[in-house]
């Protein structure tokens, strides 16, 4: 009777272990190299193992405590189901999630949470250098959604992604922004939605040329926040299509959309604004400007749908 219990025991035990396995190597391999079909436990070592190559990383559902530096190469990291895999809380050389310095990067369907670091500028991704594209992810509840250094050759686009309850006035160095990009060629940012900012703007770019398309800024549950869209150098291109809506907790509530505040550095001469449509909360007691403008170059103000109490245009 003893020698069959220790036996069932045993062999039971020896079941539950081959059960677990599959979990446990789900867990050691939750980054893929495509191409390859190496799996690594670190995403650095992913990124690694592409060096100055080409590759796809493809990164499992979970909440990975993780993050990673590009120096080279073109890397594209694609979340294996959409919406379900998280990088969480981890700052990698105290700046990002992602810190990219190579010569593109493709991000897909991730989502950045919880970025947070001592100089308030925490990011999900922070780009030094080269071309970033971005579509279908998620910035939640960090300093910094999208960060940016300058690369005047560069471009950055962002499509169909959402900026939730990011920014912040806290540092003594200035407010982090749900995207800030600095001195980029080019910058596109379409069909995103940008929500219940924490402080700073929405979307700041020193970018020379832009286009900021068919996406929605609510700051209905804002706390702090200051402007929607920020061109604060001037640029071409243009403002289209999108539905702003300004709440009642604002830093600087003087305007919608600001040209050129901290100086020309770009010409605005064309920037098309049109299509768009602006309007306060309910019960907000002001009267804001939808564009404020200090560049004095001719902008091509279009037809805009404007809610009561906003005026169309005002020169500063």
């Amino acid at each position: 009777m003893t020698m069959r219990f220790t036996l069932t025991t045993a062999i039971a035990a020896a079941l539950a272990l081959l059960a677990a396995a599959p979990s446990l190597a789900q867990q050691e391999a939750a980054y893929t190299v495509v191409e390859t079909g190496q799996r690594f436990a670190r995403l650095q070592d992913a990124v690694n193992a592409i060096g100055d190559g080409l590759g796809t990383i493809r990164i499992a559902p979970g909440d990975h405590a993780d993050c990673a530096v590009q120096e080279r190469g073109d890397v594209a990291y694609v979340a294996a189901t959409p919406g379900a895999a998280v990088l969480a809380g981890v700052a990698c050389e105290g700046k990002a999630a992602l810190v990219l310095r190579g010569r593109s990067a493709r991000v897909e369907g991730m989502i950045f949470a919880g970025i947070r670091v001592s100089d308030y500028n925490g990011a999900g991704i922070r780009i030094e250098r080269g071309n970033l594209a971005v579509s279908q992810a998620w910035f939640r509840d960090s300093q910094q959604g999208i960060l940016s250094a300058g690369d005047p050759a560069g471009t950055i686009t962002v499509d169909k992604s959402t900026f939730t309850r990011l920014g912040t006035c806290a540092g003594g160095g200035g407010c982090a922004h749900s995207i800030y990009v600095g001195d980029y060629g080019a910058l596109s940012v379409t069909r995103s939605r940008f929500e219940a900012g924490r402080g700073g703007h929405y979307l700041k770019a020193r970018a020379a040329r832009v286009t900021i398309a068919d996406n929605s800024f609510d700051d209905a549950a804002g706390k702090g926040t200051n402007y929607m869209i920020d061109l604060p150098n001037g640029a071409t291109g243009q403002i289209s299509g999108n539905w702003l809506v300004q709440g009642r907790d604002k830093e600087n509530h003087s305007a919608f959309i600001a040209i050129a505040a901290e100086g020309r550095g770009n010409s605005s001469a064309g920037l098309a604004i049109s299509g768009n449509v602006a309007r306060l909360a309910p019960d907000v007691p002001w009267r804001s400007v939808f564009v404020a403008d200090w560049s004095g170059d001719p902008l091509a103000i279009g037809a805009n749908q404007l809610g009561e109490g906003l005026v169309k245009f005002e020169r500063r």
